[in-house]
């Protein structure tokens, strides 16, 4: 219990660092601007402290199936360090800010080409190409998407690798899936399936479709916020975030959905299974 609770308020000040750190690298920050960023890095520790801290599923998923979090979580952090030190290496910084926003203009270049992602939102962001920030959008939007893309390779060279989920003992469903009702609905195989490819067609089309919604939407809201750095920083991240995050959701799935169909073919296999009862 006290290990968990360790464990717990480790990440809890993992998550209010993410949450603050742009306010801490961006130069010029208001007074109001930090104290808003600390009151979400706060509220953002606490649902980590409950959620982790307790012995009962919450709402995250893939609780005690790792590394299926901490490579979420690395990529996000990873990707918002990278967008506070370049967006701070436009105004000055140091050489490894600049060094980074060196590194991000040839990422974003390289993946500037027509109907890809990076294009889509550069030239949403930018009033078609007009805008005085073009390059550094286009190389925030491009070293976040590279940032995803890894990130995807990487939880699944770990599935092969350490023969994710089973790799730590048996996967309980009830604690790593805990909005997911087995007993309801179809089949648990078929459920786990049709998820999966759902998951894994909107991870897809994501980075097309978010900048799409977000322009028909500029016609009902204001966005004028988004000549904020941090805001920036946030819309780019999250849009790189989370169509990697759903495939990677997706992927998993998929795999527990054949785990069930191996072991119920092997009719002749032990009574044991990889799957505790719930």
């Amino acid at each position: 219990m006290i290990s968990q609770l360790i464990g717990a308020f480790v990440r809890a000040i993992l998550v209010a660092l993410l949450i603050a750190m742009p306010s801490m690298i961006l130069p010029g920050v208001g007074a109001g601007a930090q104290d808003i960023s600390m009151v979400f890095a706060l509220i953002g520790a606490a649902l980590t402290m409950f959620e982790y801290g307790s012995t009962h599923p919450g709402l995250v998923e893939f609780r005690f199936a790792p590394p299926f979090n901490r490579i979420r979580f690395i990529s996000l952090f990873l990707t918002v360090l990278l967008l506070a030190m370049m967006f701070r290496g436009e105004v000055g910084g140091n050489e490894m800010t600049r060094t980074v926003r060196e590194i991000g203009s040839l990422i974003g270049n390289a993946m500037d080409f027509p109907f890809s992602p990076v294009r889509i939102l550069t030239t949403l962001l930018t009033n078609d190409g007009t805008s005085a920030n073009t390059d550094l959008i286009r190389s925030a939007a491009g070293i976040s998407y590279v940032v995803s893309l890894v990130s995807l390779a990487v939880f699944v060279v770990f599935m092969r690798l350490l023969t994710w989920p089973l790799g730590h003992g048996s996967f309980n469903m009830w604690v790593n899936l805990p909005t997911f009702d087995p007993a309801s609905g179809f089949d648990v195989e078929d459920r786990l399936t049709r998820d999966a490819r759902v998951n894994v067609i909107f991870g897809f089309t994501l980075p097309f479709l978010l900048p799409l919604v977000a322009q028909v939407s500029s016609a009902y809201y204001d966005f004028s916020a988004l000549e904020s750095s941090q805001t920036l920083i946030w819309m780019v991240a999250v849009w790189a975030f989370l169509p990697a995050s759903l495939f990677m959701r997706g992927i998993a799935m998929g795999k527990i959905a054949r785990l069930i169909r191996r072991k119920r073919d092997q009719l002749h296999g032990p009574n044991t299974s990889d799957f505790a009862a719930a």
